[in-house]
Order: structure tokens, then C-alpha cells, then sequence
């Protein structure tokens, strides 16, 4: 299920393997397996944003018979039962800190959940997308040792203002508040993640987080929502996004952090609006403009400049 990552692997290099690393350096054919062996953990982060983005559409379908909370509770109490099933992770042999970054991961993932669909419940998708990756926008600002990612987080932050409309000031300001801070999270999401990643084989830390996660938001969705959460359609469409918003995503990206700089990582979370205007005009009928359309491109090209650095970096080592 997941990729075979040690904890002596670096967050912030992407594996190459020694084969292709030694032949890589007389060119041709075995250079193109390093841009392919670069190119995989992009590619897992892509799918993982498809996922989770469409998944936050059905789980704005779901919020009216559930509650923002009730979807949360949902969502993370299934993905843990799936991910504690599949996995059967080790309780036994970690260190106190390799417990410390589980539960820190879990703290981070549930609230960013939380904070999240309590701001898609007061503003339109897109725009609550939009203002929380500004903190994996940050991240890769502040995380990032290189000029060329600081230029390529200052497009995507243009193309992220630019859908907008130039400002959120005609936003229900709760919902703006609750977005930014779920950006935050989001941050220290992909910080905790990484370091998750490193400490635990497979996808043990991923479901033991999830497990943290879904116990902390248990008491909000049973007092918001009550027995709504036990009729059986509402737990179906909440299986369903558990499965598309925590289960297939958090391993893609559990597993892409194994091998992808936490810097780049970042830069390509802003790939995240435009996927959700899309799943917003999918599902939700929220139409695009051609402004929308101008943001989105310029937000897929800081990103494809980013893996594009990213590769290049791949093929020197």
C-alpha cells in the first residue's frame, strides 16, 4: 500500500536509486529514469489533490444532513477504522518521541479537518481552498533554502489572489478565519507528516494519527449532530469521503514526503484551488470565470516550474 521508506531516508531529497544515479551521469536514457523517479512523488501528490478536493465537494453535499462537525467526525473515524485494519500498525517499540509526532500529526490533521469544513460550510469552496494554502505557501517561503522556490511561491500566491477576485472582503469573515486557520494547520500538517513518515514503516503513523484525529472530534460531531451521524446514507456519503478526502490522499502524500522536499511539497499544495473550482463546477455548480480560469494558470505553472526545478535538482545528484 505504501511505499518502502526508512527512517534513514531524508524528507528533503528525492530517492533516486543508485543505479540510476551512477549510469545517470552519462546521460541519455538512464537520465530520463532519474526525471521518472523524480517525477513520482509529483505525480502521487496530483492524485492525492484530486482525491481530497472532490471528496470536500461531497462533503459539502453531506454538511446539511450531518453538520460541518458531523462530516469531520465521520470522515476521520472511518479512514482510521479503514487505514487500522489495513495496516494493523505496531503499537510496540517507538520511542516517546516517535509517539510525541504521532500525536502532533494527529493534533494538526484533525484540526486542520475541523477548521476546514467549518469554513467550506460558510463560504464557497474555492475561496476556502483558496486562503488555506497560504499556509503551505508560507511554508515553502519560510522552509525553502532556494531563490528559484521563493519565485515560484510568489506566482502561485498571485494566481491564489488573483482567484479571489482581489479580495474576500465580501466573505462571511468567520468563514475567512476559519480558512486561514486551517491553512496553519495544513502547515504543520506537511511538517508532521514528513517527520511521520520517517519514524514509522508504511502507513502505521498515518493510521495511529488518524485514530488521535477521529477521538478528538468523536464528542463535537455527537453534540452537534447526535444520531443523525447513525442514519445509513449519511454513513455511506461519509464513507465515501472518508475514503477520498483522509484514506487515499494522506497515503499518497505520506508517501510522496518520504521522497519530495518539504519546500516543493508546499508549492505544488497550490495546485489545490484550481482543483477544487473545478470540483466546485463538477459537483457543485459553481461556474468558472475567465479571471478564475487566468488564476488557475498561472497557479499550474508555479507549480510545473516547481517540479521542473525539482528534477533538474534530481538529475545533479
Amino acid at each position: 500500500m505504501n511505499d518502502q521508506g526508512t527512517a534513514a531516508e531524508p524528507a528533503a531529497a528525492v530517492t533516486v536509486p543508485e543505479a540510476v544515479t551512477a549510469l545517470g551521469e552519462q546521460g541519455g536514457p538512464d537520465r530520463a529514469g532519474g526525471r521518472r523517479a523524480a517525477l513520482a512523488p509529483v505525480a502521487l501528490v496530483v492524485a492525492g489533490g484530486l482525491s481530497v478536493q472532490f471528496g470536500s465537494a461531497v462533503a459539502v453535499l453531506l454538511m446539511p444532513k450531518a453538520g460541518a462537525l458531523g462530516v469531520v467526525t465521520l470522515r476521520l473515524a472511518a479512514a482510521a477504522l479503514v487505514l487500522l485494519v489495513v495496516c494493523r500498525p505496531k503499537l510496540r517499540g517507538h520511542s516517546r518521541a516517535d509517539w510525541g509526532t504521532v500525536v502532533a500529526f494527529g493534533l494538526a490533521m484533525g484540526a486542520m479537518n475541523t477548521l476546514f469544513y467549518q469554513a467550506a460550510d460558510r463560504i464557497p469552496l474555492g475561496a476556502a481552498v483558496t486562503l488555506e494554502v497560504l499556509g503551505p505557501l508560507a511554508l515553502s517561503v519560510i522552509a525553502s533554502r532556494r531563490l528559484v522556490n521563493v519565485v515560484w511561491a510568489g506566482l502561485a500566491l498571485g494566481g491564489v489572489l488573483l482567484l479571489s477576485g482581489g479580495g474576500f472582503d465580501r466573505l462571511d469573515p468567520v468563514g475567512a478565519a476559519y480558512a486561514l486557520a486551517a491553512g496553519a494547520m495544513w502547515a504543520a500538517y506537511i511538517v508532521f507528516s514528513a517527520r511521520t513518515g520517517r519514524r514509522f514503516p508504511q502507513a502505521d503513523g498515518l493510521a495511529l494519527a488518524l485514530v488521535v484525529a477521529a477521538v478528538l472530534s468523536l464528542p463535537l460531531g455527537i453534540m452537534e449532530s447526535g444520531s443523525k451521524l447513525l442514519v445509513p446514507s449519511t454513513l455511506g456519503l461519509g464513507a465515501a469521503v472518508a475514503l477520498l478526502s483522509s484514506v487515499l490522499p494522506y497515503t499518497l502524500e505520506l508517501m510522496a514526503l518520504r521522497r519530495l522536499p518539504a519546500p516543493t511539497f508546499a508549492i505544488l499544495m497550490s495546485l489545490e484551488p484550481a482543483i477544487a473550482a473545478a470540483a466546485g463546477f463538477l459537483i457543485l455548480d459553481q461556474a468558472l470565470s475567465t479571471t478564475d480560469a487566468l488564476a488557475i494558470a498561472l497557479v499550474i505553472g508555479a507549480s510545473m516550474g516547481a517540479v521542473r526545478s525539482q528534477v533538474r535538482g534530481a538529475g545533479k545528484r
